[in-house]
């Protein structure tokens, strides 16, 4: 997953928290990011098509930009599964943010063949708890 997809997933998220457009401090909060970081890369995917920004209401996202923050918020929540109930690691969260930057589809699909993904992923991840709603990890 690359950083273009990161801040794509963090629109989708935010759409659903707000439920509207993802306000640009939002994200830049999201992403422990800048506001101007966020304002260039929003141009940036706004020309490419894949989301559309109001000044002073926020960024939505397109269909192929919906599309893409899904496969990438699934891939995240790959990362996240694998972690807890595989390799049983405590501090999930954050291992999970580092790797998703590096790890690609083909690693992912492998990945979410060694562990038990709900049906409805991505759709159960809670954005405000920043992991899936029915994670429970199996830490003794």
């Amino acid at each position: 997953m690359n950083t273009a997809d990161q801040y794509l997933k963090a629109v989708y998220l935010a759409q659903r928290m707000e439920d509207g457009p993802a306000a640009t401090g939002t994200l830049a909060d999201m992403l422990d990011v800048s506001p101007a970081s966020v304002n260039e890369m929003v141009g940036k995917l706004e020309d490419r098509g894949l989301l559309e920004h109001e000044k002073y209401k926020g960024a939505a996202l397109t269909d192929e930009g919906i599309e893409r923050a899904h496969d990438a918020l699934t891939t995240y929540c790959i990362i996240e599964r694998f972690l807890t109930n595989v390799l049983e690691v405590e501090e999930f969260r954050d291992e999970a943010r580092a790797l998703e930057a590096v790890i690609d589809d083909t690693v992912a699909e492998r990945l979410d063949t060694i562990i038990d993904r709900r049906p409805e992923c991505p759709e159960c991840f809670d954005p405000e708890a920043d992991c899936c709603s029915y994670l429970e990890p199996s830490l003794d």
